[in-house]
């Protein structure tokens, strides 16, 4: 059996979704090893299939919470994972020292514990920042390029679109009212204003609603003459197949928007008061757009800021660009004509 490379990384989507360019530098060094991946299940299992990494395991799996628990039992699956490891890269702390002893005890060649968020990283962008940890230059060539979504997801994301009779010559905007946080989100009355716009302009407009974004989604839909259909209960695995046939996406800082970004399809970021140089997505196919400069002190000030100037982006710029970019996809590929 091949020899592993084992990361383990605690974050949620978008924060590991930051990482792909680092665990893609990790697969061009070692193109003999696996690239074992220990983190949340779905976007695990989508990076698995997209072929970003070899094998994967479950953070919140059984399996995995031996690791932290400092116990000598552990499973069959992560015995035979960590037995065969030449190196382990954790993205977290460790402060009691239990990670770096359990890879010691298995007498792993190289131990990389680190966070991205450790004070003694210099890069600004955190997908950089992964990058530093491994001592990898910065901002480099797999930075911004696409993912490939494969023929068996394409094919769940058309036969789950089909089934809601959307016609194949339809140009499809997906758009995603909500975010980890609704101090991150444009007001619902403009939200409505953007889709029902789309709908005006010929595109066919759907709405993203996952699981913390029921209440965004209601209060735009609440301002609308015209409901579009909402997406629910996707799966990571389908909805980077709905991806595939989506002309452009719209969204705000979310993990979601990074997922749009990482596939390659148009993607209009709306940032407010996070950080967009830290945290946003790249690529020549991706559009940040945030109103005035955050002059929040703390995110306790975020939550107490009335009118959230940063969120104030005028709708005719977000109109504008999408226009734009539908129009950039519709010429880059035939299908997204409207």
């Amino acid at each position: 059996m091949k020899r592993t490379i084992l990361i383990i990384h605690p974050g949620a989507l978008g924060d590991i979704l930051l990482a792909v360019p680092a665990i893609r530098c990790l697969s061009l060094r070692f193109p003999r090893h696996e690239i074992v991946l220990i983190a949340a299940a779905t976007v695990s299992r989508l990076l698995w299939e997209c072929g970003v990494i070899s094998y994967w395991l479950p953070l919140e799996g059984q399996a995995c919470l031996e690791l932290f628990s400092g116990t000598s039992s552990i499973s069959k699956e992560l015995y035979s994972c960590v037995n065969r490891c030449d190196r382990a890269v954790v993205w977290m702390e460790d402060k009691e020292g239990v990670l770096g002893s359990f890879f010691q005890e298995f007498g792993v060649a190289s131990v990389q514990i680190q966070s991205p968020f450790s004070r003694g990283l210099r890069a600004r962008h955190q997908s950089d920042r992964f990058l530093e940890t491994l001592g990898e230059p910065t901002r480099d060539s797999l930075s911004e390029r696409p993912v490939q979504v494969p023929l068996h997801l394409l094919a769940r994301g058309k036969d789950y679109l089909d089934a809601l009779r959307i016609p194949h010559e339809q140009s499809l905007a997906l758009v995603h009212p909500g975010s980890g946080s609704v101090h991150k989100c444009l007001e619902p009355r403009r939200m409505a204003s953007l889709i029902e716009w789309l709908w005006q302009e010929g595109i066919y407009p759907l709405i993203l609603e996952g699981p913390a974004d029921r209440d965004a989604v209601g209060q735009a839909l609440h301002f609308m003459s015209r409901r579009p259909l909402v997406l629910r209960d996707l799966d990571l695995s389908q909805l980077a197949g709905v991806f595939g046939r989506v002309a452009i996406y719209i969204g705000h800082d979310s993990g979601v928007t990074h997922l749009a970004a990482l596939l390659g399809v148009r993607t209009i970021a709306i940032f407010g008061p996070t950080d967009h140089h830290r945290w946003a997505p790249r690529g020549h196919h991706v559009t940040i757009l945030r109103g005035s400069p955050c002059i929040c002190e703390s995110w306790a000030t975020v939550k107490k800021c009335e009118g959230k100037p940063c969120l104030q982006v005028p709708i005719e710029k977000i109109l504008i660009t999408s226009g734009l970019a539908i129009r950039m996809a519709s010429s880059a590929n035939p299908r997204y004509s409207t």
